[in-house]
């Protein structure tokens, strides 16, 4: 791995390690189908000691180098160019730097001196990536149920799994009532605090299921066809689209490609009818789904899973990807997507997510499709079929883990892929170690086009795990500076809580504003300014600076911007930087090239010259 620790923490160790990423500033051409040439760069420091670079890629299963030439140098550092040819839509590739004490490898994990398989390249696609409007966004989850409700149902309109619960009332969250319990949440609701969300400045909207369903939750849908009637339904639907428009808002909706609800007519009609089309979009089998006679996410009997082997069953989904596009959303997070169309030795994962990209393009220009993923998800994004992932993995655990409260409570659970084991509290080394591991072997516009998170519906609340004002706002500041689009669950920015998904699922306190955490508001929003009006934070690629225990700090690179940003859990020794004009955007001042050493804090300077 890329060493970045040092015996003089003070010092900004990173400078002077080489460095490549996918960025357009390392990224100069590339061709748009197979047979053409890239041209890429790699920036070593003059103190590397580096005499001679070569690009090393693979072409026709073979292993090939090509000597580098010097593109720009300055005393500090050379930019060494390379051009290779591209035969297929993925091509990957690693620098080999040789020096006086001999060579080293440049590859996405990072700096590497021992020789390293092939899953540590960098990926390159052909594709371009997901839509530009994405890159400078940031999303704003709502849970339709618990986010804000203006009547567009009653209690007298309820079914008969529906609990009514005041809207004042904490979710029960574990027990026979947790997927019934209806606050009122619907899309006027929504439509009505369209407001706070501009305030805020989140641009992307992305609504949990808002298709009938025997839940609250929606993922058991009945339906695709329809808007739920408890939410407002089709003319509640239009409404939205269009005050969100006028807003300049964007709306993104959830989609269960994996399975559907067992009050589902296609369900309910396969069921009954074994010689029907229906029939074919799910798996039967008394024996190996027992004591189901089909297979259902998780065995849970409401939610069976769907056949993505049935052609039928191919066209009708894809049918529905594309009407909602059509009718105003702009895109779909995909439910559960690392087990579409998986199940035993059957696998069309990656086909599906191919085919549901072209179903989502020929009904709209420039359709966000993302992938809900809860652990690894470099092997399901590979550049031409989800745009990208939520990103758990490479980004909210390893955050929860630097930044968690000491004194975290047992009861407290610990996001998805939840280890036997608790948790432990993470180096900055640690930490910087697990992004770019989660970053390696991706193509950089997946990476740029996933969600950072520090929550959603599905975990525990950040604030919880943080503790504080102080380091959640770090957090925050981690999320709104590394590369990746934000995604805020509605009630972060006003400092809710919740030791788990469900408890996490609270309503917001529209009528209480005096419990809201008023500066915690305001620094959201400058942060969230921020990220939307810089290019570097948008495109740019991503060089650490220093890291140590208690400190990260990296820079955000693109063609027109640098920035630098540092964020710290707790006080540390002050960092040097050799930049000398450092202009202020969020915190303290470090004009002199010295680095506030207070903590919890977080930073960012724009460096001009």
């Amino acid at each position: 791995m890329t060493v970045l620790e040092s015996d003089q923490p003070t010092t900004a160790v990173g400078l002077a390690l080489p460095h490549h990423d996918g960025s357009d500033l390392y990224v100069l051409e590339r061709p748009d189908e197979p047979g053409g040439k890239a041209t890429i760069r790699v920036r070593v420091p003059a103190s590397s000691g580096v005499e001679r670079v070569f690009l090393r890629y693979i072409g026709d299963g073979e292993p090939r180098a090509v000597a580098a030439e010097r593109d720009e140098e300055t005393g500090a550092e050379t930019w060494w160019r390379a051009s290779f040819p591209v035969t297929k839509q993925r091509a990957h590739y690693r620098w080999l730097l040789d020096g006086e004490d001999g060579y080293t490898w440049v590859t996405g994990a990072g700096l590497l001196a021992n020789d390293v398989g092939d899953g540590s390249d960098f990926i390159l696609p052909l594709d371009r990536g997901g839509p530009e409007w994405h890159l400078e966004s940031v999303a704003y989850e709502i849970f339709p149920d618990r986010f804000a409700r203006a009547g567009a149902a009653s209690s007298a309109d309820l079914p008969e799994w529906a609990v009514a619960r005041p809207w004042d009332a904490l979710p029960e969250g574990r027990g026979r009532n947790t997927p019934r319990e209806w606050f009122g949440g619907d899309l006027p609701g929504i439509e009505q605090h369209l407001d706070h969300i501009a305030r805020l400045g989140a641009n992307v909207i992305y609504m949990t299921p808002i298709f009938p369903a025997g839940s609250t939750h929606r993922y058991d849908a009945s339906s695709f066809d329809v808007i739920d009637p408890l939410l407002g339904g089709d003319e509640a639907f239009d409404s939205l689209v269009t005050a969100a428009r006028a807003k300049g808002m964007r709306l993104v909706g959830d989609l269960t490609l994996n399975h559907c609800g067992s009050g589902h007519e296609w369900f309910r009609e396969g069921r009954a009818y074994p010689h029907t089309s229906e029939h074919g979009f799910f798996y039967w089998d008394d024996e190996a789904y027992a004591p189901l006679d089909y297979a259902a996410w998780y065995g849970v009997p409401s939610l069976p899973k769907l056949n993505w082997a049935d052609a039928e069953l191919r066209r009708r989904m894809f049918g529905v990807v594309g009407r909602w596009l059509e009718r105003g959303l702009d895109g779909w997070r995909i439910d559960v997507a690392n087990m579409t169309a998986r199940l035993g030795a059957y696998d069309e994962n990656h086909e599906v997510a191919r085919l549901t990209r072209e179903a989502a393009e020929a009904a709209c220009d420039e359709p966000l499709v993302l992938a809900e993923h809860g652990h690894d998800f470099r092997p399901d994004v590979p550049g031409d079929g989800w745009h990208g992932a939520m990103n758990y993995a490479g980004f909210l655990r390893p955050v929860w883990m630097w930044l968690r409260r000491p004194d975290l409570p047992e009861r407290v659970e610990l996001a998805f892929g939840d280890l036997p084991v608790p948790f432990a509290l993470r180096s900055g080394r640690e930490t910087v170690e697990a992004m770019q591991v989660f970053r390696s072997a991706v193509p950089w516009q997946s990476i740029a086009h996933s969600w950072t998170l520090l929550d959603s519906h599905d975990v525990a609340r950040f604030r919880t795990i943080a503790g504080s004002r102080e380091r959640q706002l770090v957090g925050v500041g981690l999320q709104m500076t590394t590369p990746g689009v934000p995604m805020i669950f509605a009630g972060d920015e006003i400092g809710l809580e919740g030791e788990w998904g469900e408890d996490a699922r609270r309503t917001m306190p529209w009528d209480a504003i005096d419990t809201w955490d008023g500066p915690l508001f305001e620094e959201y929003s400058a942060l969230v300014a921020l990220r939307r009006s810089s290019d570097a934070l948008a495109r740019g690629g991503i060089r650490y600076v220093h890291v140590s225990d208690d400190a990260i700090a990296y820079l955000r690179e693109s063609r027109s911007e640098r920035l630098l940003c540092l964020a710290a859990r707790a006080a540390h020794d002050p960092i040097v930087v050799p930049f000398g004009q450092l202009e202020t955007l969020y915190g303290g001042d470090a004009s002199d090239g010295v680095l506030p050493a207070d903590g919890p804090a977080f930073h960012v300077w724009r460096i001009n010259g």
